[in-house]
């Protein structure tokens, strides 16, 4: 990091000075672009299919590629960081991703389109974790909650604006407008990193893991490409679900005796789980992360199919759930160094098992303003928790291990994601399979097994430390 952020990093004071603030605004554009295009490119599967004349299987790739290719870069975050230093990597994976962009939207096949989508990932998969650690090094431990209501943005927000983005874009001009949209304002988060990344001297001379790299990207990507598969119709005994798992799991699990040989350098370093507060930071995490993803994935499906509405109005019901969010997020901060990390963090998690409580009943066919009052609760609930709860991470490592703390953060939070969106989807499929089930009791059942998961994150969250560290 530069000299002055440094020095502003180190002062006492809480105020946020307008170096952190610019610093965060510019990684949150970044951000944004990586993780609103998850969501937003699956509104226009269907126009693409019927504009290139391909298979639904095929398609799914789309989706499935950029995914997994998320993946696969992610473990390499801390060591890029260290090796060519975080303003560099950072700025070359949005260049990445733009160009994937506009490369996706000059497309001429199904297949053309999945080969960009994942130099499209490529790029994204390292914008997130990278933009953490930098923030969260900038900021210092004391006033890193403040500046982490800003990061929340993209992972709360962003994920539900994709399908009204998506929706608006096709309708008014194509599908390609979809990936055409990211150029104009990549190379603008370019121009403006640019200007505000502190420049950073890189450590050199740290070797890249390879055979840690060869076990935990494939391992992650075959683990999330089974999960990713139970959305499309098929079911854990399939074996287009089980055997990707079971080999990711194997995997992993090498890994894990490869990271922890005495003297080892590995490309995520699995050591840090040897601190009690990052354990528990890092459970915390992934069971938000299955609560999130699952319940975003769900909500619009149950719009869609249950009460017949197209994917535009969908994402237009989700608005209060985003409204929610933002009153959050301006108070989370403030209210973290108040009362703790434990306390905003088990509020967070009460609030979004209230708001999930009524979608438990939608089999009783409540009305929609009781549906989009509780959106609103579960939107509050999600952006007090999510804030505090990345803060709880950083603030649990010395500040040189942000890099990899950013990484492990990020890759178990998708892990989190990808099994709680399987479970999900095999209970639904299961309810509607019975002889008798009506879709809303199916998706009733659903939502309360998102409320279960959104118990079990109070477990961890209880051992989460009640002040910010000194």
């Amino acid at each position: 990091m530069s000299t002055t952020v440094r020095a502003t990093a180190a002062q006492t004071s809480d105020r946020l000075e307008p170096a952190v603030l610019k610093l965060g605004i510019v990684l949150v554009f970044g951000t944004i672009l990586a993780v609103l295009d998850s969501t937003v490119v699956n509104v226009g599967i269907e126009a693409i299919r019927s504009d290139f004349g391909s298979s639904l299987a095929t398609v799914q790739w789309i989706s499935t590629g950029y995914l997994l290719a998320f993946a696969l870069v992610a473990p390499i975050s801390g060591w890029a960081t260290n090796r060519f230093g975080a303003r560099r990597v950072w700025m070359v994976s949005v260049a990445c991703f733009v160009l994937g962009s506009a490369l996706c939207g000059l497309a001429w096949s199904a297949a053309s389109l999945i080969v960009f989508r994942v130099l499209q990932g490529l790029g994204g998969g390292l914008i997130q974790p990278i933009g953490q650690s930098m923030i969260a090094q900038a900021a210092g431990p004391k006033r890193i909650g403040r500046v982490m209501s800003l990061l929340i943005i993209p992972l709360t927000f962003a994920p539900a604006l994709g399908p009204v983005i998506g929706g608006v874009l096709i309708g008014l001009l194509s599908w390609q407008w979809i990936f055409y949209i990211n150029v104009p304002l990549g190379a603008l988060t370019l121009l403006l990193a640019a200007r505000v990344l502190p420049r950073s001297t890189p450590e050199g001379g740290q070797r890249l893991d390879v055979l840690g790299l060869l076990l935990i990207s494939p391992g992650l990507a075959a683990l999330i490409y089974g999960f990713s598969e139970t959305g499309n119709g098929h079911g854990f005994a399939d074996t287009i679900v089980h055997a990707p798992i079971a080999v990711g799991a194997l995997l992993l699990a090498a890994y894990a005796v490869h990271a922890l040989r005495p003297g080892a350098t590995p490309v995520l370093d699995l050591r840090l789980f040897g601190r009690r507060a990052f354990s528990h930071a890092i459970l915390t995490s992934f069971l938000v992360g299955a609560a999130l993803f699952s319940s975003m994935f769900m909500l619009p499906l149950y719009y869609q199919q249950a009460r017949g509405q197209d994917a535009l109005h969908a994402g237009l019901l989700l608005i209060p759930q985003d409204l929610g969010i933002a009153v959050a997020m301006f108070f989370a901060g403030k209210l973290t160094g108040r009362l703790g990390l434990r306390t905003v963090i088990l509020v967070g998690i009460t609030l979004s098992m209230a708001g999930t409580l009524a979608y438990t009943q939608v089999g009783q066919a409540p009305g929609e303003l009781l549906l989009s009052a509780a959106l609103f609760v579960r939107g509050m609930g999600l952006g007090a928790a999510m804030s505090p709860m990345i803060t709880a991470v950083f603030q649990s490592v010395e500040p040189h291990q942000m890099p990899q703390a950013a990484g492990i953060n990020n890759v178990v939070h998708r892990i989190g994601g990808s099994l709680g969106t399987a479970t999900l989807v095999i209970v639904l499929q299961h309810q509607i399979a019975q002889r008798g089930a009506g879709l809303a009791d199916s998706f009733g059942t659903a939502f309360w097994w998102a409320l279960a998961i959104s118990a079990l994150t109070l477990v961890p969250a209880l051992a989460l430390p009640g002040r910010p560290r000194p």
